[in-house]
C-alpha cells in the first residue's frame, strides 16, 4: 500500500513539473508588422550585416527580484538601429505618441514599450536584439531570436526568448 502511495505521489509531482518548465520554441526570424509602411521580416542572416556591440555580463531577476540567471558573453544589436528602416505610419511628429510596440515570443508570452520609452529615454539605448550570448553567435542559441531590456531592473520581465514579430500599434 505504501509503495502505491508513493508511486503515485512520484507521478503527481513529475506532472507538477512538467508545467512549472515551459519549452519556448526557437525561432530564426521575427516580423515587424502592424502601422508601418513597411512591413519586414528580419532573419538571422540579416543580423551578419550588423554590427554588434558587446554587452556586459547581466543578471536576470524575476518579477519578485530574485535572481533567475546570470548571462555571459553577450553581444547585441540596439533594437533601435535594427528598426531604422521602418517607417511608421503617422500624419504629424505629435501621432508617434500614441506609437507602442507589442513584441511577442513563439509562446505567447507578450512585452509591450512606447515610442518615447524606446525612442525618447535612456531605457531605450538598453533594448537589444541578442547575437552572441556564453560565446555562441545567433545561430548556434537554443533560445533565438532574443529581445532583451538591458537596463531593467527586473530583467526578467522584458527577456524574451523566442522572438517571433513586432507589433506596431498606436493607441485608439
Amino acid at each position: 500500500m505504501k509503495a502505491r502511495i508513493l508511486l503515485l505521489l512520484v507521478i503527481i509531482c513529475s506532472q507538477f513539473s512538467l508545467f512549472a518548465q515551459r519549452t519556448i520554441p526557437p525561432t530564426d526570424a521575427f516580423q515587424v508588422l502592424g502601422a508601418v509602411e513597411n512591413p519586414t521580416t528580419f532573419t538571422m542572416a540579416a543580423f551578419d550585416s550588423f554590427p554588434a556591440t558587446k554587452l556586459p555580463n547581466l543578471v536576470v531577476y524575476n518579477h519578485k527580484g530574485e535572481i533567475k540567471d546570470t548571462l555571459t558573453g553577450l553581444a547585441g544589436v540596439p533594437l533601435q538601429r535594427v528598426l531604422a528602416s521602418i517607417q511608421f505610419k503617422y500624419e504629424k511628429p505629435r501621432d508617434l505618441n500614441e506609437f507602442y510596440f507589442v513584441m511577442t515570443a513563439s509562446d505567447g508570452y507578450k512585452v509591450v514599450c512606447s515610442w518615447n520609452e524606446l525612442y525618447n529615454t535612456e531605457a531605450g539605448k538598453h533594448f537589444y536584439i541578442i547575437t552572441e550570448m556564453e560565446g555562441k553567435k545567433l545561430r548556434a542559441l537554443d533560445q533565438r531570436m532574443i529581445f532583451l531590456a538591458a537596463g531593467d531592473l527586473k530583467t526578467g520581465r522584458r527577456y524574451i526568448k523566442g522572438l517571433e514579430k513586432i507589433e506596431v500599434r498606436r493607441v485608439q
